[in-house]
């Protein structure tokens, strides 16, 4: 099959910067002010899952940015499996609003807390996997990339990339023993990968 009339990397990153967006913002709908005549601090107090999921998710989302913005700075043509693949890791990244509400509502609720944890960890295994497919791809294609990316850098942040990946199995995991280590442990990845002292920050994308 033919790939047809080549998308340019700019597009791309217009429409996927689209989507990162709107992702992030859809967050912020988890936050409710509460109805009380009194007591307003004990009320807000009392959602403190639906700020912790908002600031771990929101970290998450704009870390994943970071790392597709680091990694189409080398890209200088499309393919369309390159397309396809991106597609699925905005299919994914759109759909993390829905995991985090479900793990605010459920958090401390006992069983179901169990059940919501899980799935917020699988969804961000699935984004992991996703995002390390496209990188190995464009990094494999060299038809794809410009002539700056050191191959061995390449090969070295793909090993990176497994860190995350296997923090968030972990955290599917520990998510049947405690939905609220499961939350830390989220937590941790993201903030791990905040910091600018990682390998691979300044010209090649975070693990995510």
């Amino acid at each position: 099959m033919s790939d047809g009339p080549r998308l340019t990397p700019a597009r791309l990153e217009s429409f996927s910067d689209g989507v990162f967006s709107i992702a992030a913002t859809l967050l912020v709908l988890d936050l409710h002010v509460p109805d009380v005549t009194n007591d307003l601090a004990a009320a807000l107090a009392s959602q403190w899952s639906n700020y912790i999921t908002y600031v771990v998710s929101f970290a998450t989302i704009g870390i994943i940015w970071v790392n597709h913005h680091s990694l189409f700075s080398h890209v200088r043509h499309v393919d369309r499996r390159l397309l396809f693949l991106n597609l699925v890791l905005l299919m994914v990244v759109s759909a993390i609003p829905f995991p985090t509400a479900l793990l605010s509502r459920y958090v401390g609720t006992g069983d179901q807390s169990h059940i919501a944890a899980a799935v917020y960890g699988g969804v961000m295994v699935v984004m992991s996997v996703a995002f390390t497919l496209l990188w190995r791809h464009v990094t494999r294609d060299r038809k794809l990339l410009g002539t700056h990316l050191d191959p061995a850098r390449a090969g070295h942040d793909s090993l990176l990339f497994s860190a995350g990946l296997l923090a968030y199995l972990l955290g599917v995991g520990v998510s049947f023993v405690s939905a609220e280590l499961a939350l830390a442990l989220y937590g941790l990845v993201a903030l791990y990968y905040v910091f600018p002292w990682l390998p691979g920050t300044s010209t090649s994308p975070q693990s995510a």
